[in-house]
This record gives structure tokens, C-alpha cells and sequence, in this order.
């Protein structure tokens, strides 16, 4: 039997002190140890190095210890939305080690594996695979990323036996499962606790041996980030021509795909899908079968979608851990992404992460995406705020991957990719000419006879 705690406080007793090393799951706000990190606050430990997917929000979740300066650097994937994470960041308060999703999520599976490296090809030729050993493998360069273990892991599980056999809530599983195998000693926050023998075996996600001690989480706020309801496209900036777009790209489905939708724009391609086909959509954080219309009154917090929307899904879908949602990208079995961009270079080179010295999102999962995905798409506006085309003969921002975008569908035209030959202009917008294509184009390219 696990020592059994029943408030974060006294589980964390005996095992803090400055600049400890912190594996903590979550994704979003989804499935974070809420209590353990409020406590770990309250603690006053200071110095520590956080691998996790991002910091919750300036309020809550690692924002918390954020605000408190008791992080000196994080290992994470996206600094999403919180505005704290970016400034601390930029001003050189904070030390940051960006890493793709999918790679950050092998890397903590791997580190409890006892494989202390691995290759990818994620992030091959891009500013987060500089100076890394690469290795040619049947006529492809991969990257060494060394795996983590930590001193601790702070995670969060649905219900748990005393033995420590858990079970995970929907895509509350995401990282949970990784950090706690990444950790050398695992505290997990559960919402229930029952007797040895009243789980189901069949139906446990991780083995009690990963997990050394148990806190029963007294209270549990759950907040949504993002809440979308059916019949609502609250969408920053949704026009008609960004509906023709989502429209134009969900043209490229066919019946039976697997398909990423990115954050932000490219989400709208949902409610366009054809009905006359069945597409399956895959959510980051841990489901394969995402319903495409959101629904009202499903505002249940473990279904957040990365962040993006309250979801539901569809019959036959099934839940994972992110170690495996990007094992399934990176291993070609996904096969279309949407996803926005920053620049497209004429020869399908992507950047969508970083403005340096003044933006930072970070990669999320689109290295993984670009590296593995069959079929990428673009979804963009031809020109940034500025004006300055999108579109470049090279790219000036750090990439995203190179030769990685097989088509573009901007406001002003869809373009086909071939990472030889470059851009051809296939389709334009309503209401755009082939003249003002020229002119906010930025980049030689060809005009398909059609449009001749």
C-alpha cells in the first residue's frame, strides 16, 4: 500500500528544497495537480527547473509559481497564452528550453524507460535542432535528443487504488502519464481513492509502481480556458472570406482520413467537413475521434482540446497519453494537417513559432506535425499586419521544418507546394485578381492554365 495523504501540504513533506528538478503533467489546464502546485507555492522552494508542456495561465496552474519568481527554468513546448511566461522569457528572467510537444513528451516516457537518448526527426533543420548530433537513416537526418528524469513528479489521475494502480479522465491523461514515469519519486492528486481490488485490472492506465505517494485532492476548480458551444463561431476576426477558405480546404478531405486541425484559424475547417464523408480528427492532448462540432452543455474540463474548444467525440473514439498521440504522428499514421503560419517560403519551408526578441509561442506540436503528418496545409492571411507578404522566397523567422507544406490557402488564393519547382497558383479567392496576387506576393511563382 502507498502512503496516503489528504492534503498536498503533507504529501509534499521531506521532499522539497531548492533547485529541485519538477516533471509536472497537464495540458493546457487540463488535468493539472492543482493542489500540489498551490502547496509547492506556499512552500517557498525556489530555483526549480520545470519540464512540463506549458505553465497554465498568468492565475493559475505553474502561473502560479511563475508569479511568485520560484521557477528558474522551464522545459516546455508552448508558452500558449500566458503573457507572464512570454515576458519573464524576453526580459531574461526566466530560462527557457523550448522543445516540440511530441519530442518533450518521448523524452519524459523515454527517461522512466531507462533509454537515456533517442532520434526524431522533429526538429531536424530548424533553431531547436542546432548544434544536436544528426544521423542519416534509410536516406533521412534525424536528430539525438537526450531523454529527462527528474527528482520529483507532480500529477494529477482520476481515480487511484491504495496500491497506486490509476486511472486517468479522458484527455486529463495527456503528460500525467509520461511525468510520472519521468519522475524518481511521483506524488498523484486524485479526485477518488478506493480499495485494492475494486479496479477493474483491464482498465488500469498506469502500474502503482510508477507512483510512491498519494494526495486525495480536497477541492478541485477545473477551470476552462476556452469555452465554444454549438452554433457559435466566436472566432477573433472571423470573416466570409476566412469561411471560404476553411471551406476551399475542407475540399482536400477524403473519406476515411485522420486528420490535425492547428490552433486558431484552422479550426474552423470543422464545421466544414462534407457530410457525405467520415473524417477522424486527433486531438494533441490524447483522442483519436474528435467530434467536429462542439456541443452545448459539454463544459466538462477533462474534454478540453488542447485549449481550443469544449469538444465531444464521436463513436468508436479512443483516449491516449501524449507520449502516444505523437507516436502516432511521427510514425505516419496520421494523414492531413491544418495549420497557420507566420511566413511559407516558396518552397514549402514553415515558420509559425517565434518572432525573435518579441514574440514567443513556441513549436507545440507542429515540428512533430510537419515531420510526420503525410499531407500539410496552410491556412493564413496573404500578408501580415504590416502588409509585408507571408509568402517568401525564403523565410526570415525561425522554421518551423523545411520543404514541409504541400498546399496554401491564404485570403487571397490557394497555392499548390513542390519543394522543387515552388508555388503554383491553382485558385483565387472571391474577390481577388490575379494582378493582386502578383503584387502582395512576395516570391516568384506559376499560374495553373485554369486561372490563365
Amino acid at each position: 500500500m502507498k502512503p496516503v495523504y489528504t492534503n498536498a501540504t503533507s504529501a509534499l513533506e521531506g521532499l522539497l528544497k531548492d533547485n529541485l528538478t519538477l516533471a509536472v503533467g497537464g495540458f493546457g489546464l487540463c488535468g493539472i495537480p492543482e493542489n500540489l502546485i498551490k502547496a509547492l507555492r506556499d512552500s517557498g522552494v525556489k530555483g526549480l527547473t520545470v519540464a512540463s508542456n506549458n505553465a497554465g495561465t498568468d492565475e493559475f496552474g505553474l502561473g502560479l509559481l511563475l508569479q511568485t519568481r520560484q521557477i528558474k527554468k522551464m522545459i516546455s513546448s508552448y508558452v500558449g497564452e500566458n503573457e507572464l511566461f512570454e515576458r519573464q522569457y524576453l526580459s531574461g528572467e526566466l530560462e527557457l528550453e523550448l522543445t516540440p510537444q511530441g519530442t518533450l513528451a518521448e523524452k519524459l516516457r523515454a527517461g522512466g524507460a531507462g533509454i537515456p537518448a533517442f532520434y526524431t526527426r522533429t526538429g531536424f533543420g530548424t533553431l531547436l535542432g542546432k548544434n544536436k548530433p544528426v544521423q542519416n537513416f534509410n536516406g533521412k537526418d534525424y536528430i539525438l535528443e537526450e531523454s529527462i528524469t527528474t527528482d520529483l513528479a507532480l500529477i494529477r489521475a482520476w481515480k487511484a487504488d491504495k496500491a497506486g494502480n490509476l486511472i486517468f479522465r479522458y484527455t486529463a491523461n495527456n503528460f500525467n502519464m509520461a511525468c510520472a514515469k519521468a519522475g524518481r519519486t511521483t506524488i498523484v492528486e486524485v479526485e477518488e481513492l478506493v480499495e485494492i481490488g475494486e479496479l477493474d485490472p483491464m482498465h488500469i492506465h498506469l502500474a502503482g509502481n510508477y507512483v510512491d505517494r498519494i494526495v486525495i485532492a480536497d477541492a478541485l476548480e477545473k477551470p476552462i480556458e476556452q469555452l465554444t458551444v454549438a452554433g457559435q463561431l466566436n472566432m477573433k476576426g472571423f470573416t466570409p472570406i476566412r469561411e471560404w477558405q476553411a471551406r476551399r480546404i475542407s475540399q482536400e478531405f477524403r473519406d476515411g482520413m485522420y486528420a490535425n486541425l492547428g490552433i486558431g484559424m484552422p479550426t474552423l475547417v470543422a464545421n466544414y467537413i462534407p457530410e457525405n464523408i467520415t473524417i477522424t480528427l486527433h486531438a494533441e492532448n490524447g483522442l483519436l475521434g474528435v467530434g467536429p462540432f462542439p456541443q452545448a452543455g459539454q463544459e466538462d474540463p477533462d474534454l478540453i482540446n488542447a485549449g481550443k474548444q469544449t469538444i465531444t467525440w464521436s463513436p468508436g473514439a479512443a483516449f491516449f497519453d501524449s507520449a502516444e498521440s505523437f507516436a502516432m504522428v511521427r510514425g505516419g499514421h496520421i494523414d492531413l494537417s491544418v495549420l497557420g503560419a507566420m511566413q511559407v517560403s516558396q518552397f514549402g519551408d514553415l515558420a509559425n513559432w517565434m518572432i525573435p526578441g518579441s514574440m514567443v509561442k513556441g513549436p507545440g506540436g507542429a515540428m512533430d506535425l510537419v515531420s510526420g503528418v503525410k499531407k500539410i496545409i496552410v491556412m493564413m492571411d496573404h500578408c501580415a499586419r504590416d502588409g509585408s507578404s507571408k509568402l517568401m522566397s525564403e523565410c526570415t523567422l525561425p522554421l518551423t521544418g523545411k520543404n514541409v507544406v504541400n498546399m496554401v490557402v491564404t485570403d487571397l488564393g490557394v497555392f499548390e507546394v513542390d519543394a522543387s519547382a515552388g508555388l503554383t497558383l491553382i485558385e483565387l479567392a472571391p474577390g481577388s485578381s490575379l494582378e493582386r496576387v502578383r503584387e502582395k506576393t512576395a516570391c516568384p511563382f506559376r499560374v495553373a492554365e485554369q486561372i490563365n
